[in-house]
């Protein structure tokens, strides 16, 4: 794979990066001081570190240590996205400390609810790790800053405002006086935090805003990061459990004798009406066992659902009536009515998986008055309430021990395998109990993206402008199913990503006069779930490929087309334009080679890609694509582009291979060599072109994905003049339409 990175922000220039260096992680130690910014404290004077051992603290995000390490407290998950170390450079801005003396420790959400939420929020998804957090933990920084300097100016007797900081070393400019953080850090503790604090400019970032090196992957390259499945504690057992593979049926029986002598086999236990679990003193033995289990299920009617019922479901709704509108503007049905040239198109959208390396899995050591988890999640706090639940103890008396994640994508949104684990440790009182799925029960019981079809009707006039567009979306609803408290009157508003009227996060880059985005609902009983883009994936390939489909019905140019639709949406088109100049669109290609655009706004980002495609006998390569994106701001350009080319890999291998059918109400791939991945010669060149206009602060590792898969549709259309409307890509046939 290669990856290029091009772009400015508003500290100045980028160069194209190397993204593989590292920096060596290190944990804290004793005998560290605590500075931070004014939260309310339960009990101020007490101190206590995020790991609860006793120390003096001002407050909750920077520790200084007295050999002048500087420890920054991360509250958000880290999946391999990089927002561990984007937040530290934000804090270690503020800070003004030296960054290669910048280490990290992970805040548990049991301390952080016995602290009043002193670490505020910490689920991680929608990409607002960062920009969800961005003011509160700068200001962290700046306010330690600003004590470490007033506790020096005490000791000299001097001014504050008379020194200066630069990387962790306080001056007097007039007697030029110097001292560490190191050895103040002590007096600092005890000076007030100041009411008012002034965050830097973001021209004047010297750590954030550069390509600095991540914290975390030292000990992911030397092999000593433990992730969630690879715990191991004295007396531990290992359990594998197994749930009713057509979601929604029941545990009817399973006979416990016919393996309970196996080897190493302690228990087989009823979990909940859906699952059961063998626990072994390992796991390979726990699901060997497990395997040879008699189990019987009830079903439900459920069992009878297909993949093809489930497309007939869908299929009824593209003109059913619904009440569901995410975006209307004067009378698209009434001028589709009476137009005389009619566009239209229908498209699909398949049910995907997760399917992270690393799968779900959590240890639990429950005792009738404690209960601990070790659970790699997404939604630390959530984590705690689910573990307190299936304890059936107070939140206070648990504690969720928080991990890095072996990747994610969304699927550790869903507690299902907290919970899970808790009720099979409950049964073994006093003993540690790793709770691991296999892949194939990993990929039977997802939460998978949710299956959608959508047909597409538009109006052109004489000269080949639109004159209304009508976008009827049927499939299936997230919240529905997974929050159904934010359902409105509308519907699911999640439904709309991408389309929307206006908005700072979602809204739609082309103005229409007689427009109407619908949603016929229809739920089928596969539990949908958020991944990785949500529904910006498919509402990107089916409004960007039908534009395109409007643009060649126009006998136009794509650019050039939906330049007239954007004249109202100067950001969506500054990052269209920047893809379209970066791929070289409008200049000569090699024999073959064609080329694909596609633009969305999506998680309060303005993202673009211009795609290369070759088609020979049939099979397509995609040889390069450019990406721009407007993020607002950029903390770290090595992550941004290294988050945007592991999107195309992940948005590319979903449009390529990415499909999960159902069969006998159960979902029909359980591992990889039915559900494939993008192979490493299958990656084109990604370039990178980031283009940060400031003012807002939109997300990096969700909305790129988007526009992936259109820009390689649309591109294969150039090169074949067949249209993909239908995914993953693999089930078409491509062979190029003859002239």
């Amino acid at each position: 794979m290669t990856s290029q990175f091009r772009g400015e922000t508003p500290t100045g220039a980028m160069p194209r990066l190397s993204r593989r260096g590292f920096l060596a992680s290190a944990g804290t130690a004793a005998g560290a001081f605590t500075l931070g910014f004014s939260f309310p404290l339960p009990a101020r004077e007490v101190a206590q570190t995020a790991t609860g051992a006793s120390m003096p603290e001002v407050n909750a995000w920077v520790v200084i240590r007295p050999d002048e390490a500087v420890i920054i407290r991360i509250a958000r998950a880290e999946m391999g996205q990089g927002s561990l170390t984007g937040l530290a450079q934000l804090i270690a801005e503020e800070l003004d400390c030296d960054w290669d003396k910048v280490r990290f420790e992970l805040v548990k959400p049991g301390e952080n609810r016995r602290r009043g939420r002193v670490w505020r929020d910490q689920s991680t998804g929608g990409s607002r790790a960062i920009r969800g957090s961005q003011e509160y933990v700068r200001t962290g920084g700046a306010t330690a800053r600003m004590m470490l300097v007033q506790a020096a100016a005490l000791g000299w007797d001097v001014k504050p405002e008379d020194c200066t900081v630069a990387k962790g070393v306080i001056t007097h400019r007039p007697s030029g006086r110097s001292t560490t953080y190191g050895a103040v850090a002590a007096a600092a503790n005890r000076i007030a935090p100041p009411a008012t604090v002034t965050l830097k400019d973001p021209k004047d970032w010297t750590i954030a805003g550069k390509p600095l090196k991540r914290l975390d992957t030292a000990d992911k390259l030397n092999g000593s990061l433990v992730y969630g499945m690879d715990i191991s504690m004295p007396g531990m057992l290992v359990a594998v459990p197994k749930a009713c593979p057509v979601h929604g049926g029941k545990l009817a029986s399973f006979d416990a004798a016919a393996v309970a002598g196996m080897r190493g086999v302690k228990h087989v236990l009823r979990v909940d009406d859906e699952t059961v679990a063998v626990v072994a003193d390992t796991f390979w033995r726990a699901k060997t066992a497990l395997d040879a289990l008699p189990i019987v299920w009830n079903e439900g009617p459920a069992a009878a659902v297909s993949s093809a019922t489930i497309a007939e479901m869908l299929r009824e709704g593209l003109s059913a009536d619904t009440p569901y509108i995410g975006n209307k503007a004067g009378d698209a049905k009434g001028m589709l009515a009476k137009s005389g040239r009619i566009i239209e198109a229908d498209y699909s959208y398949p049910y995907q998986n997760h399917a992270p390396m690393e799968v779900l899995s959590a240890t639990v050591r429950w005792t009738p008055e404690r209960c601990d988890a070790w659970a790699p999640t997404q939604v630390a706090e959530a984590a705690l309430d689910a573990v307190a639940v299936a304890a059936g103890l107070p939140a206070e008396s648990c504690e969720v021990h928080t991990m890095r994640i072996g990747g994610s994508f969304g699927r550790r949104l869903v507690t299902d395998y907290v919970r899970m684990a808790v009720l099979i440790a409950k049964q073994i009182p006093g003993t540690p109990v790793k709770m691991m799925w296999t892949r194939e029960e990993d990929m039977a019981q997802g939460r998978f993206h949710p299956v959608t079809q959508c047909r597409l009707r538009a109006s052109l006039d004489g000269a080949g402008n639109v004159e209304a567009l009508h976008m009827r979306i049927s499939g299936q609803s997230i919240m529905a199913y997974a929050r159904p408290s934010v359902m409105t009157a509308n519907g699911d508003p999640f439904i709309f990503q991408g389309l929307m009227p206006d908005g700072a996060e979602m809204a739609i880059g082309y103005t229409i006069p007689n427009l109407l985005i619908d949603h016929a609902m229809r739920n089928p009983h596969i539990r949908p779930g958020a991944w990785r883009g949500v529904n910006l994936n498919q509402n990107a390939v089916y409004l960007e490929c039908f534009i395109d489909e409007l643009a060649h019905a126009a006998g136009a140019d794509p650019l050039v087309f939906r330049r007239k639709l954007m004249v109202n949406h100067p950001k969506h088109l500054a990052v269209l334009e920047a893809a379209a100049k970066g791929i070289g669109w409008g200049t000569g290609t090699a024999p073959g080679v064609h080329r694909g655009l596609a633009q969305i706004m999506g998680f309060g980002s303005y993202v673009a890609a211009a795609a290369e495609v070759s088609v020979s006998d049939g099979r397509v390569k995609i040889h390069r694509i450019v990406a721009a994106t407007d993020p607002g701001y950029v903390v770290n350009p090595q992550q941004v582009e290294a988050q945007i080319a592991g999107s195309f890999a992940y948005g590319l291998s979903a449009m390529l291979y990415g499909e999960c059918t159902v069969k006998d109400g159960r979902i029909e791939q359980q591992n990889f060599d039915t559900y494939s991945v993008l192979r490493l010669d299958e990656m084109p060149v990604v370039e990178v072109i980031a283009v940060p206009s400031g003012g807002f602060w939109g997300g990096v590792g969700e909305p790129t994905i988007a526009v992936a898969a259109p820009a390689v549709l649309n591109a294969i259309f150039a090169a074949t003049g067949k249209r993909v409307r239908n995914l993953p890509l693999k089930n078409a046939a491509l062979r190029k339409v003859q002239a």
